[in-house]
C-alpha cells in the first residue's frame, strides 16, 4: 500500500466534468491512500485585494490556463485504480479533511436558488469568509464565528461510457454533486463503478453547510483531504445502483430526483436495502424501522436533481439477527 500526494495543478484539475473517456492524471492500487488538494473559485469570486485573504499561485495558475470548462466546480482527478470494472464497488474512506485556504465564498445568483422569487436582482451577491484554520471557524462579515465542518460537496466515480461527458451539477449515480454535509472525515462512501478504473474525482470544497445549500452556495473553499481506495469485486458485496456512506455510528443512503417527493422514495428505499444487507429483516420490519429511527433530510435543493439523504444510527440494528 502506498501513499500518493495530488496537487491542484493546471494539469490534474477539470471544470466541472465528468466522463469515462476522461484520462485520470494518477493511477494507484486498492488499499493506497492519495492525499488530493482541491481548490476553488473563478477568477471572478476571489476575495479583493488588500483584504487580508490569499489567494493562492496556484489558483491563479489554474484560472489562467484556459481549461475546457463545463460548471464552476474545480475537481482534481481522475483517479484512476488498477483493476477497478464495472460492477465492482470503489469506497473511498474519508481519513482527514482540513481547510486550505484562509478565505472562502458564498454567493447568491439571479433567478437561482430556492426562493429566486424572493430575492430578486440584477447580479451576484457575493459575500467572503476569512477563515482562521488554527481555530477551525470563519468569521462572516456580519459578525460572529461558525465552526467549519468541511466535506467535499462533489465526489464520485465515472458515469457509465454512453453518458458521454456530463456537468457536474447534477448528482446522478456515479455520485457528482453530492452536496452531503454527513460526508466528513471518519466516513466511508462506496461508489458502484461503471467505467474501467473507476476514475474517482473529488472537489467543491466546503467549510460548512447547512442541510438544504438553500442560496445554491455553501462556504466554498479549498480543502485538502487524505482518502483510502478499497476495490469490492463484483459480487462480493450486494449488488448497488446509487452511492452509500457509513458514518462512524451510521447508515447513509442517498436518494436523486426531478423533484423531492421522488428524492426522498429512492433515499428510503435505498435504507431499506442497506438494512436487509446487513441484517434478516424483511423489507416490511426493515420500513417500519426507519419510519421509527431514520432521519430523512433535505440534502440540496437546488442543482437540478433534487437531494434527500437518510440517515439511520447503527445502535439501531443492535440485537437485530445478521
Amino acid at each position: 500500500m502506498a501513499h500518493h500526494i495530488l496537487h491542484a495543478t493546471p494539469e490534474t484539475v477539470l471544470w466541472g466534468r465528468f466522463g469515462a473517456a476522461i484520462p485520470p492524471v494518477l493511477t494507484i492500487a486498492p488499499g493506497d491512500t492519495v492525499e488530493i488538494e482541491t481548490l476553488s473559485g473563478l477568477a471572478e469570486l476571489f476575495p479583493p485585494e488588500g483584504s487580508g485573504m490569499t489567494v493562492s499561485p496556484s489558483l491563479r495558475a489554474i484560472n489562467d490556463a484556459g481549461l475546457p470548462f463545463r460548471w464552476g466546480h474545480l475537481l482534481t482527478g481522475p483517479i484512476a485504480i488498477d483493476g477497478a470494472r464495472p460492477g465492482d464497488v470503489l469506497e473511498v474512506a474519508i481519513e482527514e479533511i482540513a481547510p486550505g485556504a484562509d478565505w472562502g465564498f458564498t454567493a447568491v445568483e439571479p433567478f437561482d436558488g430556492t426562493l429566486p422569487e424572493d430575492f430578486v436582482m440584477p447580479e451576484r451577491e457575493l459575500t467572503h469568509f476569512p477563515i482562521d484554520r488554527d481555530a477551525g471557524v470563519a468569521r462572516p462579515p456580519w459578525g460572529g464565528t461558525l465552526p467549519l465542518r468541511p466535506f467535499f460537496g462533489v465526489m464520485g466515480v465515472a458515469p457509465p461510457p454512453e453518458y458521454g461527458e456530463i456537468s457536474s451539477r447534477e448528482p446522478r449515480k456515479h455520485g457528482g454533486n453530492l452536496d452531503n454535509r454527513r460526508l466528513v472525515a471518519g466516513t466511508r462512501v462506496q461508489f458502484p463503478v461503471w467505467a474501467d478504473g473507476a476514475l474517482f474525482t473529488c472537489g467543491d470544497g466546503h467549510g460548512l453547510q447547512g442541510d438544504g445549500e438553500v442560496c445554491v452556495t455553501a462556504l466554498e473553499t479549498a480543502l485538502t483531504g487524505r482518502l483510502r481506495f478499497e476495490l469490492h469485486p463484483a459480487g462480493t458485496l450486494p449488488p448497488r445502483d446509487l452511492p452509500r456512506a457509513f458514518g462512524a455510528d451510521s447508515l447513509i443512503s442517498m436518494g436523486f430526483g426531478p423533484d423531492l417527493d421522488a428524492a426522498l422514495k429512492i433515499a428510503l428505499r435505498e435504507m431499506i436495502v442497506m438494512i436487509r444487507d446487513l441484517t434478516d429483516l424483511p423489507a416490511l420490519q426493515a420500513y417500519q424501522l426507519c419510519s421509527l429511527t431514520a432521519d430523512f433530510a433535505v440534502t440540496q435543493s437546488v442543482n437540478g436533481e433534487k437531494g434527500i439523504h437518510g440517515v439511520l444510527p447503527r445502535s439501531a440494528l443492535d440485537g437485530v439477527a445478521q
